[in-house]
């Protein structure tokens, strides 16, 4: 009698833990680290003045060439000196003004192993914390007790 609820205890844990990794699939690629790739267009930017990685939330000037026209932008970056040539992530649609770009090869994206790599490590863990769960709840055994004594 006592090997039925054990392994109902067990087919509880492995339920929990198929739970957990379906709603952490089906949540979406978000949840586990992945995120899409940057909306726009690469272009080459030039730095016109640099910032300081000391300061915060540095923000440095940059030149980019849009369509035959030169325009200023702000590019969320540090370290750069004047002149010096970065690809940025341009957004697809742009307005008057001072453009918000992106490094290119910041936004570029995640590598498409996170995933299921991501998915592998948690279905090992729930199997881990059910085995956990499926021990305490066993106890110790006495049998084996009495021999050691």
């Amino acid at each position: 009698m006592g090997i039925v609820l054990r392994w109902n205890t067990l087919a509880v844990a492995v339920l929990v833990g198929i739970a957990i990794v379906t709603a952490v699939w089906w949540a979406g690629p978000g949840m586990l680290g992945t995120a899409a790739a940057a909306q726009g267009t690469v272009a080459q930017a030039t730095v016109t003045k640099g910032a300081e990685c000391s300061e915060p939330n540095p923000q440095e000037t940059v030149e980019i060439t849009i369509g035959g026209q030169t325009r200023a932008g702000v590019l969320d970056a540090c370290g750069h000196d004047q002149n010096d040539r970065v690809d940025v992530t341009v957004p697809a649609s742009v307005g008057d003004g001072e453009i918000q770009v992106h490094l290119a090869d910041v936004v570029t994206g995640h590598d498409d192993l996170r995933r299921p790599i991501g998915l592998a490590l948690l279905a090992l863990s729930c199997l881990g914390g059910g085995t956990y769960a499926f021990l305490v709840h066993r106890g110790p055994r006495r049998a084996e007790a009495a021999k050691v004594a």
